[in-house]
């Protein structure tokens, strides 16, 4: 009788905890409100975690969003779906490089995204890594990483006829050598890139290819 009511208490305590919502505290502005966000561990799976994840990233609320892609990682390793579950560690490494935890962001791609995606043998994860230590370098002003990294996404977009990421690789190169004051060698990159996303009729471009063609003229202003 003792065992049998045992069973029942740890069966309802589970029960119980499953049905306690994950609670996140957030505030956005300091000195501002505070905002609670609720979820239900019990209805949510991983995806509905990464949603929520990308979502609040672009709201800039960091900190949920890292929880969020944390969660999302566990449930798609745990269930195997490594391309989704490699593609979430890229958005980690994203989320703590912009709160500025370069270390922790290089790590999560060099040993976690980088390595699953060469096991996988999945030569665009491996270009979407490079691209992703590329950013992280140039933010962390490693200047010389990040202009090899870019040069590696661009040759792997050329091999796999990758339009969008080898003009992705130019802008990368552009903002590495902007900040080295080679303008000249800058604009070249941003032509190359605004011919080729001109071709393409890419317009997600634009205000990456204008922002850098407005640092040049800052930049050279400031030369003078």
């Amino acid at each position: 009788m003792q065992k049998l009511s045992l069973l029942i208490l740890l069966f309802l305590a589970v029960n119980v905890k499953a049905q306690i919502p994950d609670i996140t505290v957030s505030r956005p502005v300091p000195g501002g409100p505070i905002n609670i966000t609720y979820y239900n561990p019990a209805t949510l799976n991983a995806d509905d975690y990464f949603y929520e994840a990308d979502q609040n990233e672009r709201k800039g609320d960091l900190k949920v969003a890292l929880a969020l892609y944390d969660k999302a990682a566990s449930g798609f390793s745990m269930s195997r779906r490594m391309p989704q579950y490699c593609l979430t560690l890229l958005k980690l490494s994203n989320v703590h490089m912009l709160m500025n935890n370069f270390s922790k962001a290089e790590k999560l791609v060099l040993e976690g995204a980088l390595m699953n995606y060469s096991k996988l043998g999945s030569i665009s994860g491996e270009m979407d890594a490079y691209q992703q230590l590329a950013k992280i370098y140039l933010a962390a002003d490693k200047l010389t990483e990040s202009l090899w990294f870019s040069t590696q996404q661009g040759i792997i977009a050329q091999r796999l006829s990758n339009q969008n990421a080898y003009i992705s690789s130019l802008l990368g190169l552009a903002q590495v050598k902007i900040k080295r004051q080679e303008f000249s060698l800058a604009n070249y990159d941003l032509n190359r890139a605004e011919t080729l996303a001109r071709s393409n009729n890419y317009s997600d471009f634009t205000g990456q290819i204008r922002d850098a063609r407005k640092a040049i003229a800052d930049g050279q202003n400031i030369k003078k």
